[in-house]
């Protein structure tokens, strides 16, 4: 009984210690599902779970980490920039010459890798390269373009030639071009070869710094440059009518050599200015690109280093002294020198006593035509345009002749 009693608890030991272990008893949050559930029951049951939501953590750190770094960098150029913005005033009045850069833009050369001293690579195989020296240590690159009709003759012909075709019976328009690029800027030739078409010998030339000129760029040795070259025509012309056509900044140095003209008594026939402006300090407030025109100080800060290196392009100035025919031509859409300069420069001039002998014309061109700053040559109406300013310059020579006959008659009885 006894053997019997110990064989039967041993065969039940032996089936407890086989027998699984009873499960723990569930939380009080398993119990309760609307409560949620605990990370580590489900870790237990589902071991994949825990890894997934380690892994949505690391990725959201990762996320808001790069999200941090992009707004540290944003905000580093942003104050950069704004430091460069703050700085480049004070730089400009500590060094005026950077202004002086700004209206010229000389240095700035487009076409790029173009040969000016072969026009013909631009189309101009009737135009002729040459160099003047106005002063020494100053050279110009000019061109000298014949009308059309010439064409044919120009061919294979050297710079004598096209010096003393300069006599032939055509007028003569000396082109004056504004800043940046060269006498072989794309619009220009596109206008040479309009003016040559209409009969006209067409002389350009670049300002010494400009292109291939030679010198240090200034508003006076601008003018010097256009003073040469228009005693240069003169002096091979004859009796030919001469124009000076200036556009953008060169109206300013048209303006200057027409009053210096004038003041010697030697005008031209007429002045032809194209986008004009009143003066540099107006320009520059008006300029699209001024972007700091509401920043504190900017006329101390701007406009006064530019008039310190003696640049004033004063054509509101200028036009009370020239006597001389006067066209004024201006889109309105022009978003380099607004419209409302050159009309405003063309009520100065208008009621001017030095225009009273002579006629003031202001032709407006409207937005609908898309001209802009540098494409009124375009213009299917230009040819008809010129050909009355310069029946009305001739007529206004024959009253001036007979004037001065009828004076130097009275005179002398």
């Amino acid at each position: 009984m006894r053997k019997r009693n110990e064989s039967v608890s041993l065969e039940h030991e032996r089936f407890t210690s086989s027998a699984p272990a009873p499960a723990p008893a569930a939380s009080s949050s398993s119990s309760h599902p609307e409560k949620g559930f605990s990370l580590r029951t489900t870790s237990l049951r589902f071991p994949g779970a825990a890894a997934a939501a380690t892994a949505g953590d690391s990725g959201m750190k990762r996320t808001l980490g790069r999200r941090h770094g992009m707004w540290f960098r944003l905000r580093k150029v942003v104050i950069w920039l704004l430091g460069i913005y703050i700085a480049i005033p004070f730089l400009v009045k500590l060094c005026p010459a950077i202004q002086a850069k700004l209206v010229f833009l000389n240095f700035v050369r487009v076409p790029y890798f173009i040969d000016l001293k072969r026009p013909q690579d631009q189309g101009l195989n009737h135009t002729c390269n040459y160099y003047l020296q106005p002063e020494e240590d100053v050279t110009i690159g000019v061109w000298h373009t014949v009308p059309t009709v010439l064409w044919k003759d120009a061919q294979g012909k050297d710079q004598l030639w096209f010096e003393d075709v300069l006599g032939s019976n055509h007028p003569v328009i000396l082109y004056l071009h504004g800043n940046a690029g060269t006498r072989g800027g794309d619009h220009r030739v596109e206008l040479y070869k309009v003016l040559s078409s209409l009969g006209y010998h067409v002389v350009t030339f670049d300002y010494r710094g400009w292109g291939d000129s030679i010198g240090t760029p200034s508003e006076s040795g601008m003018t010097y440059d256009a003073l040469h070259v228009f005693d240069w025509i003169k002096a091979r012309s004859g009796d030919n009518p001469v124009y000076i056509w200036g556009h953008s900044l060169g109206t300013g140095v048209a303006t200057n050599l027409v009053r210096r003209l004038c003041e010697r008594e030697t005008p031209p026939d007429a002045l032809i200015l194209e986008s004009p402006f009143t003066n540099i300090r107006e320009e520059a407030k008006s300029h699209p690109f001024s972007i700091y025109r509401y920043f504190p100080g900017f006329d101390w800060f701007f406009l006064d280093p530019i008039t310190s290196s003696g640049i004033k392009f004063a054509n509101d100035e200028n036009v009370k002294h020239i006597s001389c025919s006067l066209l004024i031509l201006h889109a309105e859409d022009d978003p380099v020198v607004p419209f409302h300069l050159g009309k405003k420069l063309y009520n100065i001039a208008a009621p001017s006593r030095s225009f009273r002998d002579y006629k003031v014309k202001f032709i407006p061109f409207h937005t609908d035509l898309g001209y802009r700053h540098k494409y009124i040559y375009k213009s299917p109406e230009l040819p008809r345009i010129l050909r009355e300013e310069e029946n009305q310059t001739n007529w206004n020579n024959e009253v001036q002749a007979q004037q001065e006959k009828t004076w130097f008659k009275n005179t002398w009885i």
